[in-house]
């Protein structure tokens, strides 16, 4: 199993090989788990959205379509999951939405895609306010819509909108 890559796994993983999903966890909840961190401080809700994103592999392995990477699509599904638990957690009386512990700091994703994209566009990422890369971050590196957004960083859909419009606006403006 060692010599498969990750979208030859996920391929085993659809026929029910159960070798192949060990190997494919193994492989990759690390990174998956740290990701999860930096988006999410409740060690809880990481530990539930890990479980809930194997199982969601387990069942639809089948559908990845080799369009992108397996990592990709595994991160989509979690950070799928993600906003699912936060959304259930903000429904939930004894969890009010303000109070999930959703971090903002800079990830290491961050400095890597600053790093790759050049010193004008590293640089203005790194000039950008922690709220408005936040909401970067989670709409245009995590693929999450607006209203995913919002929920992930307890925000109205609308400040939402407003900071990725702000952000995009600085960002021009500091590579003009």
């Amino acid at each position: 199993m060692t010599d498969l890559d990750e979208e030859q796994l996920l391929r085993r993983v659809a026929r029910a090989d159960r070798a192949a999903f060990d190997e494919l966890y193994r492989r990759t909840s690390p990174w998956l788990a740290v990701r999860l961190r930096r988006r999410c401080a409740d060690d809880g809700m990481v530990a539930e959205v890990m479980q809930d994103t194997y199982l969601a592999i387990w069942r639809a392995a089948g559908s990845f379509t080799g369009d992108g990477s397996a990592a990709g699509w595994l991160w989509k599904i979690a950070a799928h999951r993600l906003v699912d638990a936060a959304r259930h957690r903000a429904r939930r009386p004894e969890f009010p939405s303000e109070d999930l512990p959703v971090r903002t700091t800079a990830a290491a994703e961050d400095e890597a895609l600053a790093g790759s994209l050049g010193d004008e566009v590293g640089l203005a990422l790194s000039q950008l306010a922690p709220e408005l890369r936040a909401v970067l971050h989670a709409m245009v590196l995590d693929g999450l819509t607006v209203r995913e957004t919002s929920i992930l960083l307890g925000l109205p859909e609308g400040t939402v909108k407003s900071r990725a419009r702000r952000a995009r606006t600085v960002l021009r403006e500091a590579l003009s």
